[in-house]
Order: structure tokens, then C-alpha cells, then sequence
């Protein structure tokens, strides 16, 4: 039976079952923030694979079986997380680790019959979480689509404020070599800047930071205040109205679900005959086509080129690239791009796809904020979002603080905070506040923070 590492204090003991896209990021993920993991995969070559890459122990077998779970130590274990690509398979997993062992569980569960059932299938299973990488990828795609000229849209305090990020036009515009607390309040009043990438480098701007043409920035604000910030500075903020979604897999249900009922017209492309019935019976809305979505001339004939959204959901990585590329060179859509690998960011960066959007990350920093909240030493505070910015170079942070402690009821100004570390915005009884230097944390509040730091489990961790 697998002993695990009791040295490993510091860390918990982790058990993933299933070695694919998102179990290999939470392997990766997790292992550098010193957590005890052992990994179950049917296949020995992705266990060898991996085994030799981290310092994790793999065990060959079903992790539905009692005896394989035995094995791994789940009696022993803090947590398993089981991300297979059988919904039914994760269920099982965690049901028989919740009746051997003690621990928590996590399961990704994908198949829209399931996703209606969550709340009822966590509390009578007892998990913890169950996780959705698609629909959570949906809900990202929509916030881009409320508002198009931003490249991504991330949501904190349970939807109050949003964490944006755009690229500042090559053009002559308004922020254009102006140092941040030169900006006029008018415009910055109710955003905060919170983050900058220039030529690869990342920034946790001061006051003194000035901006550039070119240069990549998130800002955090309230839904109304973005919006009115970037019409400010001479964006266009208005919502689209339709949407070509090309593929027709569990993605595009969800996507296309939610933006049907907020009002926008779906236009879907589908090759798989049985599965265009499948959509037109659960999409009674969407007109569905059936043909190949990497013909141009169907393309052209279901009316790309004067489509306000196009977003590519072939399941393949690089169709969807090349897709994206079609789109952005015959219309003037905004185009959203799926990517299931996690391999060759930096190419895919410099290919300028505009909006891209990694399900297996979104599901991995669910998962990881959940284990930070699990490995805190103290009950000052809860993780309850974690966003990564900039290929995991910054980590955007939302506490919230239960308890009085070194870091409340102080002003911003006379805390001792680490350096490269932004308090973002504070939540206090439905408000969001962007703080200034007189401003205080305190109990009950949730706080968002933007740092350069990783491993950040509590509010204390905050202070220098």
C-alpha cells in the first residue's frame, strides 16, 4: 500500500485520477506548491510519462476501483479530484473514495444532463465540487461578447466587479504615454489598472507607471464603470447582436444556451448529421447548419464576413486557430478562440488572436483555489476565486476576510504589504470599492489582490 510522504507537512495529500489536459495542469500546478499527489491512469505510458516529469508516485489501474484507491492511499488522502473524461467514471471515483476514506472529492462532470443536476448530485454524493471546463468556458465567452473590445472578462465578488483585459491601440490614443496618476480622475475614478505586459514583461504598476501604445492591461472595475471607462478612452462598448459558432459539441450547447437567452441570434455549423438533430431539438432558437465549418465557401454562405461574433468550437485546436485567422481576415467580427492544449502559448501569443480562452485552466484555478482554502493554517480568510493573468505570471486573488487580524481595520497606507502586490478592490455589503491609501480591510469584507507572488492561501499573506 502506498505510504504517503508524511515529511511533506506542509502540503496536502492529493490523489488525481485521470492524466489528461486538466489533470496534467493540476499535476503541474499543484506540484510546485508542495502538495503530496499521487496520480491513477489506465495508461501506463501517460503515468510513466508524467512520473518521470514531476515528483509524484503513479499507479497504473482503474481509479474507480476499490482496491486501486486502497492502494494510492485514499484512506490516508486530504483530497481527491477526479478528471477523467467519463463523467460517470469521476461520480464513481468519488463516491467510493468518499465511503473508504475521509476525504474530500472533486469531480469533473461535463454532459449537460449532469451540469442540471449539480447541486443535487454534490449534496447527496458529498462532494466538495463538481467542475464544468466547458460551461465555465461559455460563461467567460459570453462576459467577452457583453463586451467585445476587451479580450478577456473575468468576474469577482460574485459578479459585482470584473477583471478586464485590453490592448491599448497602436493609434493616438488617450492613455498613450501618460503616466497613471496623470490620468484624468474622470476617466480612472472608478477602475483600477492593476496589471501591465509590455514586450513580455510584467508589471504591478505604481502611480508613476507610465503606459504605452501596444502595451497589454487588466483594470478591475465594476460591470457599468468598465464599460464606461473603455467608451471613455474610445472603444466601442455595445454587446453583439448574433453569433456564428462554428462546431456543435457540449461547448457549443453551452455557449450557445446562454447567449439565446440573453437575446443574441445563434448561427451554428455542424458536419456530424445526428448531432445537428441532437442541437436543433435542444436549441429550438439557433438555426443549425450542416456542413463542414472549415469550407470557406459555406463560411462565406452562412454569412461570416457580416457576422458580429464568430467563435470556433471544432474541438480542434488548430482548426480553431486557422478559423480565428479566416475570420479576422473577411470581417470585422469579434472572434473568440478556443484552445484545449496548454503546449506553445508563447506561439499562440504571437500569433494576435485576440480573445483566447483555455478551458483546462479555468478548471484547474476552480480546483487550486479550493486547495489553497483547504491548506491555510488560519480561518482570517476563505480563497474564493483565483484567476491566473499573463501565462501564470500574476495571480489575481478574492479573499474573503472572517476574521479580525494584522491585516484589518489598518489603513492601505500604513500596512506593510509585499512589494509587486495590489489590494484591487474591497467588497463591503454590496459595494465594490477601489481603494485608496486611507482605506481599511476589514472583517467580512471580500478583497481582491493582484500580485506577482504565487501561493498566496490567507490575507496575511499580504503583508511583508
Amino acid at each position: 500500500m502506498r505510504q504517503f510522504n508524511q515529511s511533506a507537512s506542509a502540503g496536502l495529500r492529493i490523489i488525481i485520477v485521470g492524466c489528461g489536459k486538466v489533470g496534467v495542469t493540476l499535476i503541474d500546478q499543484l506540484s510546485k506548491e508542495g502538495h503530496d499527489i499521487t496520480i491513477l491512469d489506465r495508461n501506463p505510458e501517460k503515468i510513466q510519462e508524467i512520473s518521470s516529469l514531476y515528483d509524484v508516485l503513479g499507479i497504473v489501474g482503474n481509479g474507480a476501483s476499490y482496491s486501486v484507491q486502497k492502494e494510492a492511499g485514499v484512506d490516508k488522502a486530504d483530497l481527491i479530484i477526479a478528471v477523467t473524461e467519463s463523467d460517470e467514471l469521476n461520480l464513481l471515483c468519488c463516491t467510493i473514495a468518499r465511503r473508504v476514506g475521509n476525504c474530500a472529492a472533486i469531480a469533473r462532470v461535463r454532459t449537460p444532463d449532469y451540469s442540471k443536476e449539480v447541486g443535487y448530485l454534490r449534496e447527496k454524493l458529498g462532494l466538495a465540487m463538481i467542475i464544468n471546463p466547458e460551461l465555465e468556458a461559455a460563461k467567460e465567452a459570453v462576459r467577452i461578447l457583453y463586451l467585445p473590445t476587451a479580450l478577456e472578462v473575468n468576474s469577482f465578488a460574485h459578479g459585482q466587479a470584473e477583471l478586464v483585459k485590453f490592448k491599448i491601440p497602436e493609434d493616438d490614443n488617450v492613455l498613450h504615454d501618460k503616466a497613471i496618476a496623470q490620468l484624468d480622475r474622470s476617466i480612472t475614478d472608478h477602475i483600477l489598472i492593476c496589471a501591465v505586459e509590455r514586450d513580455g514583461d510584467v508589471h504591478i504598476p505604481s502611480g508613476n507607471f507610465r503606459l504605452a501604445s501596444g502595451d497589454i492591461l487588466y483594470f478591475v472595475a465594476t460591470r457599468k464603470d468598465g464599460r464606461d471607462f473603455l467608451k471613455r478612452i474610445g472603444f466601442q462598448t455595445k454587446q453583439v447582436k448574433n453569433c456564428l459558432i462554428i462546431g456543435g459539441g457540449k461547448s457549443t450547447y453551452y455557449l450557445a444556451s446562454l447567449l439565446i437567452s440573453n437575446g443574441i441570434f445563434v448561427k451554428i455549423i455542424e458536419n456530424n448529421p445526428a448531432q445537428c438533430e441532437l442541437l436543433s431539438v435542444l436549441l429550438p432558437k439557433a438555426v443549425i447548419i450542416n456542413g463542414d465549418g472549415t469550407n470557406q465557401e459555406l463560411l462565406k454562405e452562412a454569412g461570416i464576413q457580416d457576422a458580429e461574433a464568430v467563435v470556433p468550437l471544432t474541438g480542434i485546436d488548430e482548426e480553431n486557430i486557422m478559423l480565428t485567422l479566416f475570420a479576422k481576415q473577411v470581417s470585422h467580427a469579434k472572434v473568440i478562440t478556443k484552445i484545449n492544449r496548454i503546449t506553445f502559448t508563447n506561439v499562440i501569443d504571437n500569433l494576435d488572436l485576440g480573445s483566447v480562452i483555455y478551458p483546462k485552466y479555468i478548471a484547474s484555478e476552480a480546483i487550486i483555489a479550493y486547495v489553497r482554502a483547504r491548506k491555510a493554517a488560519s480561518k482570517d480568510s476563505n480563497i474564493e476565486t483565483l484567476y491566473h493573468m499573463f501565462n501564470s505570471q500574476v495571480e489575481a486573488i478574492e479573499f474573503h476576510v472572517s476574521q479580525n487580524s494584522a491585516a484589518t481595520d489598518i489603513p492601505l497606507m500604513d500596512l506593510k504589504l509585499k512589494k509587486h502586490l495590489l489590494v484591487a478592490f474591497i467588497g463591503r455589503m454590496g459595494s465594490i470599492i477601489i481603494p485608496t491609501g486611507k482605506d481599511c480591510i476589514r472583517k467580512g469584507d471580500n478583497v481582491m489582490i493582484v500580485t506577482t507572488h504565487s501561493g498566496f492561501k490567507d490575507i496575511l499573506d499580504i503583508l511583508d
